[in-house]
């Protein structure tokens, strides 16, 4: 995921500054002159018989439209920070999607169907299994991996009823 985001970053860098151009006046001047900082050509200056208000021109107020870069990506869904619990699940699981280790990734999990995660091979009795991922089935599952689907590699240490539910909600983020 993390090279994804700096190739993001490396192309919006590219798109703005190919829509700054190259940065050469039409004189070939990059914008730079040989007066002093500060001082004022002939043709900045209002000529005397001109009023002030003739020339001057109020600029618009900016609204919230303005502001938005609309080359920008969306930001990412608000994900939930993961709870102490789940630190023994990152061993062998990704939070982000397609990126699988030990154990599938847990990106969407809430809601699929088990043993379907792209690019995972899963044990015939966690492809049979015929359950979709609730809080249900997780809190069941969580509670006693193996006692739910025999053949299951899944290892975890006991989690008490409290650091499942936390697990679960924090599932339901990803």
């Amino acid at each position: 995921m993390r090279h994804i985001r700096r190739f993001a970053a490396a192309s919006l860098l590219v798109l703005a500054l190919a829509a700054c151009g190259d940065g050469a006046d039409d004189d070939g001047t990059n914008g730079e002159s040989d007066m002093p900082i500060g001082a004022a050509s002939d043709d900045a200056m209002p000529s005397p018989d001109v009023s002030p208000s003739e020339t001057a021109t109020p600029s618009p107020t900016p609204s919230a439209t303005d502001t938005v870069d609309e080359m920008a990506p969306p930001p990412p869904p608000a994900v939930a920070a993961a709870p102490a619990a789940f630190t023994q699940c990152r061993v062998c699981h990704a939070v982000e999607p397609g990126q699988n280790g030990i154990g599938p990734s847990l990106a969407g999990v809430v809601g699929r169907r088990a043993g379907t995660a792209a690019g995972f091979s899963y044990s015939d009795d966690m492809s049979a299994l015929g359950t979709t991922w609730n809080d249900g089935t997780l809190d069941r599952y969580l509670a006693d991996p193996s006692g739910m689907v025999p053949s299951t590699t899944m290892a975890i240490g006991p989690l008490d009823a409290t650091q499942r539910r936390a697990i679960i909600a924090y599932l339901k983020t990803l």
